[in-house]
């Protein structure tokens, strides 16, 4: 980490200083809560309603927090999570009725009228989700004759039958004979030999697929195939002809020469030594529970932990062996029952996320820098700092550790985006050991400087993660499986590092420079992590004045015009995650409490507090606050990958509108006001 000008990791820099705006008000005046609620005297109408609305926001969070120091929201997916979690105990033999009953309560739940089931809330129906639902309310004893499985089989049939659902999808059928594993692309476990240098090789995979695909191969090799519980007839368009042959593209693209590779890989399965495959599983196997973490999950995410355990299973781990005794167990904590019984699965969980997100939110809103509720989210953030070194050494070996991730448990993948908002949410308090805040703020920031891409910019959990060739792979028809910058990672480091008084390091400014030409014609930023262009232009824009841009740069200027002219009539903001497909759908959508956030604090950032667009924005957001405190908000805004897997944080709808409601009425955050 780059000394300062009086030597200290924490100085703030001459550009950092002088770009922030300061206002003493926010010492926070208020009252039971304890946050800033009360307007400044002579304040208008509005900036009283933000105030009051604010306080009430404030309040509500507060009674959240959980007596250990951390928030947390429920994470929404979609079904197919529901889906599988029941495959999965159908597959090991310990699907109880219980589990079932919730399980399709939930899933009854969320089926259209037109019999599909949708990725996202409002979205159009998706093959797969509904393949998968369908199969699990088959399993839960619906019968295939009954109104709403009906329409369910006839609107897969109309989308084409199995046969064109995903490669997930048919994974799961082939396991129960649904499906053939000769008509599945090969993945071999072979491919853990290829050395780190070589082309598709498993760190060339994104963290969140490389844990996927290395139980995969297991799976892949194996071959398994329990008895199937009832037949699927009625998902096929052609029963007679479940996967109908397919033409090869030509040879001269990448999709041609992949297709030639996976079918000499059919041959090479049929052939591989027995020694050589054995070696190769074994090695897999040594792979995952290296990277099983405390609480027995795989990653702190769903999908790596159901394989994980399904791979070691095939390879003779009873259901009694402590490794899947705790990833059995892990699971179970995924689940969110609700009061009617129905049973929901999370992803993933977002402790960290939720708890950093927060912490700022209150802090920006007026709670005092010593306020007991944020010095017990830091002890609690502190605790969770990583110091051992996971799988992004392979990119940057020798580089120390000190990173936060996103869940309860993953010491293998701290992740950069967290890493720079918990520092920014440690520089808004004022913590009782400054000493030892201030030697994780230091480790924090080396590791994240250290995570830089060659180009500038900062990915989500490795370096330079940009390989195209995972993406061309037959197997990989599904979301994101590399981990390439990003525009909103990017920004969250650069407003970091401003913070850090490194507003001016050459690294600092590359990023900058790399923000810079990332932006869209229209003035916006593409968001990879949120919904979308608003969420990206709202993580840029105060980054860069952070970083010292004066808000008269042409760049901000153009992200100004864009947001004024994609604010909804009703005052508020919204953006459909159609837009990650269709460009008509690019800042357009149902006005939701979060992304108005984002656009008000972009505006915010560039000065444009009394402007026209925020006081409607604001006023948005007083005028739909409910009683409790917080806002309704059904629809997703966070994404995992961009269109193909989507995400309601649930805490999203109250962090977000508070940070930008308390931005407005005590002013923008200034570098080393808290300490």
């Amino acid at each position: 980490m780059t000394a300062t000008t009086d030597g200290s990791a924490g100085a703030v820099g001459p550009r950092a200083a002088a770009a922030s705006t300061t206002n003493e008000s926010r010492r926070g005046t208020a009252a039971a809560s304890g946050t800033g609620g009360s307007a400044p005297s002579g304040a208008s109408g509005l900036d009283e309603a933000a105030a009051r609305a604010a306080e009430r926001a404030a309040g509500h969070l507060l009674a959240r927090q959980d007596p250990e120091g951390w928030w947390k929201g429920d994470l929404e997916t979609n079904v197919t999570m529901d889906a599988e979690d029941l495959l999965l105990r159908q597959f090991l033999g310990i699907l109880d009725a219980d589990t079932t009953h919730a399980a399709a309560l939930h899933i009854r739940r969320e089926q259209r009228e037109d019999g599909a089931w949708t990725t996202f809330y409002g979205g159009p129906g998706d093959l797969s989700a509904t393949v998968e639902a369908y199969v699990a309310l088959r399993l839960a004893g619906d019968p295939p004759e009954a109104p709403h499985m009906a329409r369910a089989s006839a609107w897969v049939r109309a989308a084409g039958g199995i046969a064109s659902a995903r490669v997930f999808t048919r994974i799961w059928l082939a396991l129960f004979g649904w499906w053939r594993w000769e008509d599945l692309p090969e993945l071999p476990p072979e491919l853990l030999f290829l050395p780190k240098w070589f082309p598709l090789n498993i760190y060339d995979f994104g963290c969140w697929a490389r844990q996927t695909i290395v139980p995969l191969t297991v799976v892949s090799a194996k071959r398994p195939v329990r008895p199937a519980p009832f037949p699927l007839d009625e998902l096929h368009t052609d029963p007679d002809l479940p996967a109908p042959p397919r033409p090869l593209a030509p040879a001269t693209g990448w999709d041609g020469l992949f297709q030639r590779l996976d079918k000499a890989l059919h041959v090479y399965h049929r052939v591989a030594p027995r020694a050589l495959r054995r070696t190769a599983m074994n090695q897999a196997a040594r792979w995952i529970i290296e990277r099983q973490e405390n609480d027995g999950c795989w990653g702190g995410i769903q999908p790596p932990a159901v394989y994980s355990v399904i791979a070691l299973h095939l390879l003779g781990y009873d259901l009694q062996h402590p490794v899947m005794r705790a990833g059995l167990a892990s699971l179970d904590r995924f689940a969110v029952w609700r009061e009617d019984g129905s049973r929901m699965i999370e992803a993933c969980q977002s402790p960290v996320w939720d708890t950093c997100l927060a912490t700022i939110a209150l802090a920006d809103a007026g709670l005092e820098p010593d306020h007991p509720a944020l010095v017990k989210a830091v002890d609690w953030m502190l605790d969770e700092e990583i110091t051992r070194t996971g799988d992004w050494a392979v990119r940057r070996p020798g580089l120390p550790p000190g990173g936060w991730a996103f869940e309860f448990h993953n010491d293998n993948y701290p992740d950069i985006d967290d890493t720079a908002e918990v520092l920014l949410a440690f520089r808004r308090v004022r913590h009782p050991d400054p000493a030892r805040l201030e030697a994780a703020v230091a480790r924090g920031a080396r590791w994240t400087l250290g995570m830089q891409s060659r180009g500038g910019a900062w990915g989500a959990f490795d370096a330079d993660n940009t390989s195209a060739l995972p993406n061309k792979l037959p197997f990989c028809d599904f979301g994101e499986v590399i981990d390439p910058p990003s525009a909103d990672v990017t920004a969250h480091v650069v407003e970091m590092l401003a913070f850090e008084g490194l507003a001016d390091d050459p690294r600092t400014r590359k990023g900058v420079e790399w923000l810079l030409a990332a932006q869209e014609p229209n003035g916006a930023w593409f968001g990879r992590w949120g919904v979308n262009h608003v969420y990206g232009t709202g993580s840029v824009l105060p980054a860069l004045t952070a970083a010292g841009l004066p808000v008269s740069h042409p760049a901000i200027r153009r992200s100004v015009r864009w947001l004024g002219s994609v604010q909804n009539e009703d005052g508020g903001w919204g953006e459909d995650l159609r837009s990650y497909h269709d460009e008509g759908w690019i800042g357009r959508g149902t006005s939701t409490a979060s992304q108005t956030a984002w656009a008000l604090l972009a505006l915010l950032a560039a000065g444009e507090r009394d402007s026209e667009p925020v006081r409607r924005g604001v006023a948005w957001l007083a005028e739909t606050q409910r009683e409790d405190g917080t806002w309704d908000e059904p629809y997703f805004t966070g994404t995992g990958f961009p269109w193909d897997f989507s995400i309601n944080y649930h805490l999203y709808r109250l962090v977000f509108p508070l940070t930008a409601l308390g931005r407005y009425v005590h002013g923008e955050p200034s570098p080393g006001k808290a300490r």
